[in-house]
This record gives C-alpha cells, structure tokens and sequence, in this order.
C-alpha cells in the first residue's frame, strides 16, 4: 500500500474523527470559558479587589519593581478551574449514561449434542471415584 493509501485509511478511521471534532468544540469552549473569566467573573467579583489596588485590568496586577504579570496568570487559573469542572461533570453524566443495565438471565437450552457430553461427563467422573 502507499503512503496516502494508508495516511487515508488512518485518517478516516471514526477514532481520528471524533478526536477533530473534539478538538473543534474544545477550542470554542475555551474561548467562551475566556469570555466568562474576562467579561463576567472578572468585573463582578474581582472588581473590589482591583478597585483597592487602584488597578482597572486584571493584567495590570505585578509584582512591583518586575515584569511578572500575576494578574493574567489568576485569570487563566481561573479559566482552567471551570473547564476542569465542566469537564468533570459532562465525563460523569457520559459514565452514568454507559452504566450497563442488568440483563435478565436468559435460559439456553442445551442441544441434544451438549446433553450427551455433560451425560458422558458426568459418567467418567462417576468412574474415577
């Protein structure tokens, strides 16, 4: 097989598919989880916090006298904290979802076959005794 025979084959197997597609929707939930640190969770309970240090950016939080930037590194932790538990709760929602459900016993019956070697079977085992 050649190589673009075998990078299609391995390309379109379902398994790659879905870990594009997941990548897609993971990029779109980040960027709507930054809206939400940014533009929501920043001013509102933040703002307090930036107003007493007389700062109007969460970016402008550094340690004095360097170029550390600890105001944009919390935001991000942040940011990092709700997709860890969105992502944690949509994982259990998928396993309770794939939790098996018991399935009734169902009764085989043995073929004719099968009753004559558990009948010869059980006859030797009789005879070793």
């Amino acid at each position: 097989m050649g190589f673009l025979t075998e990078f299609k084959a391995f390309a379109l197997k379902g398994n790659v598919i879905d870990l594009a597609i997941g990548v897609v929707i993971g990029a779109a939930f980040g960027k709507i989880v930054s809206s939400l640190v940014d533009d929501i969770i920043t001013p509102a309970i933040l703002t307090p916090a930036l107003k007493a240090a007389k700062l109007s950016n969460l970016s402008q939080l550094v340690i004095p006298g360097t170029a550390i930037k600890y105001g944009n590194f919390l935001s991000q932790v942040i940011a990092f904290l709700i997709v860890a538990v969105a992502l944690f709760l949509i994982i259990q929602a998928i396993n309770k979802m794939q939790r098996k459900q018991p399935v009734a016993a169902v009764e085989v019956k043995a073929t004719k076959e099968e009753m004559l070697l558990t009948e010869i079977r059980d006859l030797l085992a009789g005879q070793k005794k």
